[in-house]
């Protein structure tokens, strides 16, 4: 798969998976607001880290099986952030 073809299709699946798991309640589903984070293509394979502008402190590892022609879609939540000091400076 090429990858803009893949980058495409990350895209619409992080938005369907967003969509379909949304509280019904919030009224709310996105559209465009998804961007790739990183992309990388092997021979037949492909892999992304998607996230969206939401601030749910999710994101979403994406890989493409290009000899089994399957998908995987991984979800994460973010929990914290730290920042560590190596060595003297």
């Amino acid at each position: 798969m090429k990858n803009n073809e893949f980058e495409k299709l990350c895209i619409k699946t992080v938005v369907d998976y967003f969509n379909n798991r949304s509280e019904r309640t919030d009224n709310f589903e996105i559209e465009e607001d998804v961007f790739i984070v990183w992309s990388c293509k092997t021979p037949q394979n492909n892999k992304a880290i998607v996230n969206t502008t939401i601030r749910d402190g999710m994101f979403y590892e994406l890989t493409y099986n290009g000899n089994k022609k399957e998908l995987y879609l991984e979800a994460y939540k973010k929990l914290e952030s730290k920042c560590y000091k190596i060595g003297d400076n």
